[in-house]
């Protein structure tokens, strides 16, 4: 689980590395997740100068990044997808030049889970009338509901990390333990850790706390994106 600015910063390759390898089996990300994912498809490169671009009412306003994710969202809703689905699909059918950063596109072509959930008005794709609320909820739900799958899988061993979401995917990580152990899975005996540059309460409580008092191990790693996860795909490899 994870924040944009992991893959803002440039660390899809370590990512994508881990995908191949079936090291990680599942990804999930917010939503801005999905429009730096995009853009590194769409031209290879993702940024915005933010202060500079509000001043003027122009930032979130590229027109591409708009028109090809909520095209592709009002078309996965309709084929009942959820939204990394439709987003990684889109990026392959495309066929877009820098489609091989694309962590969603990746999922999308190994048959690998790639959960997005959203928060309407916190991206800037929900900015322009192209935004449809019913599909980005509809494709939203769905992915959370594949989300509880993978989590009910986690008792007895699995590891689930969280980088550098401090609010969204720490809630809904929550929410999925709590479905499944409703309908019976076992979650439980597994490691979560969180990554993050400062320490926050929701993944402290709703990924190390609360969801490991039955039984687990919790980690909780302080230090930069960039410099962390290099060291931690670095740590694992050797393993291998």
């Amino acid at each position: 689980m994870f924040g944009a600015h992991v893959i803002k910063v440039g660390l899809s390759p370590l990512i994508l590395e881990f995908l191949r390898r079936k090291v990680v089996t599942a990804i999930a990300m917010n939503g801005a997740g999905v429009i730096h994912d995009f853009e590194l498809a769409f031209m290879g490169s993702t940024s915005e100068d933010v202060a500079a671009a509000l001043a003027d009412g122009s930032f979130g306003m590229a027109e591409e990044t708009h028109a090809y994710l909520n095209r592709a969202i009002r078309d996965g809703a309709k084929k009942g997808w959820g939204l990394g689905r439709a987003v990684g699909a889109m990026i392959n059918a495309k066929r877009l030049p820098y489609r091989r950063l694309s962590l969603l596109a990746t999922c999308e072509r190994l048959g690998v889970p790639a959960t997005v959930h959203v928060a309407i008005g916190t991206d800037i794709i929900h900015q322009q009338s192209t935004a449809d609320g019913a599909a980005i909820g509809r494709t939203s739900l769905a992915d959370f509901r594949t989300l509880v799958g993978v989590v009910s899988t986690l008792g007895g061993g699995g590891v689930v990390g969280n980088f550098g979401s401090a609010v969204i995917l720490p809630e809904v990580f929550l929410k999925a333990v709590s479905i499944s152990r409703n309908l019976g899975h076992a979650v439980k005996d597994f490691t979560a850790c969180d990554f993050d540059m400062i320490r926050h309460y929701r993944p402290a409580e709703n990924v190390l706390k609360r969801p490991t008092l039955l039984g687990g191990q919790a980690i909780h790693i302080t230090g930069h994106h960039e410099l962390m996860i290099p060291l931690l795909v670095r740590a694992v490899t050797e393993r291998l």
